[in-house]
């Protein structure tokens, strides 16, 4: 199978999920190679559980000299071709009003999206981007990020997605329910208590997102996913965009609830309106997304608990404390 064969013939089969399981370094290379490149055999692989994403040295033949390049393995079944291609359209958009972002490596016929040969599997290449994960913002670094998410999300309102999937009640709310009340590690005495506070919050919250405005956002845009360069901030990792409210993509920056989370929380608006207004109803969204994304969470890991690397990192998940967490998160937004 060649790398340039469209993607949309990928089988998603149980063939295709092994062989993303068992992605060593020689076949990570010889995917990488099958692109037209020449590799050093150096490959470090990157915190990442939803896909397999590794650094890769390359070599040019001509000059000898080395760099690195990014190559992100798609996790089989998550996303169709077109949802991917949406995500690397968007990173492209976003390159074209000149926004710091990490989009996907065209190949010389403009692909961005490939299969690696004999598996099914989708990949792309990304640069390297260098800079540090902030662990805080400054005053003008959290009016920088402001302005930055703004013109970010005035590119996404020139136009929709058609094929992502949109943050909405249904479908991180009553879908991932429907996946939690199956999952066989939920303790049964807790089954009841969960269903009961879920529905609430979703029945209380489900007005409030029939309202809200959507635009294409990033989706995930947390502190880990922005690298802070001698330039200013990057933007990584666009694998979760969606049709969702400006909103998601603020309160994961200042995601706390003391007092001071709130002021800088505020100096980040701030910075937004500089670059595009913002609707203050979308302030009452804050805490219901907090609660889709607890739920969104616990669905996620329980839908890849097969994925060896899962158990490893969320050991908790098998216990009744995780549960009465989950619970407790949900009663506490329903009394905020």
């Amino acid at each position: 199978m060649s790398n340039n064969e469209p993607a949309s013939t990928a089988l998603w089969g149980e063939s295709a999920t092994q062989f993303f399981f068992d992605l060593t370094p020689d076949k990570i290379l010889e995917a990488v190679e099958s692109f037209g490149v020449r590799s050093t055999g150096r490959v470090v692989q990157l915190n990442s559980l939803e896909n397999r994403v590794f650094e890769v040295e390359l070599i040019n033949e001509e000059t000898q000299k080395t760099h690195s390049v990014i190559a992100k393995f798609y996790r089989p079944g998550r996303w169709t071709r077109e949802q991917i291609l949406e995500e690397h359209q968007f990173t492209f958009d976003c390159l074209e009003y000149d926004l710091p972002v990490v989009a996907p490596t065209l190949a010389p016929d403009g692909s961005s999206l490939f299969v690696v040969p004999g598996s099914g599997i989708l990949t792309a290449l990304f640069p390297k981007a260098r800079g540090r994960r902030p662990d805080e913002f400054t005053t003008e670094e959290l009016l920088r990020m402001g302005r930055l998410v703004a013109r970010l999300h005035n590119v996404g309102a020139v136009k929709p997605f058609q094929h992502r999937v949109s943050l909405s009640i249904e479908s991180y709310g009553w879908n991932n329910l429907d996946t939690v009340l199956q999952s066989r590690l939920l303790p049964e005495e807790l089954v009841a208590p969960l269903e009961d506070v879920a529905t609430e919050f979703l029945t209380e919250f489900g007005p409030l997102f029939d309202e809200m405005k959507s635009n294409r956002i990033h989706g995930d845009l947390h502190l880990g996913n922005i690298l802070w360069s001698s330039d200013g901030p990057v933007l990584v990792d666009f694998d979760d965009v969606v049709m969702g409210p400006a909103v998601q993509d603020l309160w994961l920056l200042q995601p706390g609830r003391e007092e001071d989370d709130y002021r800088r929380f505020d100096i980040l608006l701030e910075g937004y309106r500089e670059m595009r207004s913002f609707d203050k109803a979308e302030l009452d969204l804050i805490e219901p997304l907090r609660g889709l994304r607890f739920l969104h969470f616990a669905a996620w890991i329980g839908k890849r608990w097969e994925d060896p690397i899962f158990p490893k990192f969320f050991p908790q998940y098998e216990t009744a404390r995780y549960w009465q967490e989950l619970v407790r998160d949900l009663e506490e937004i329903l009394a905020l």
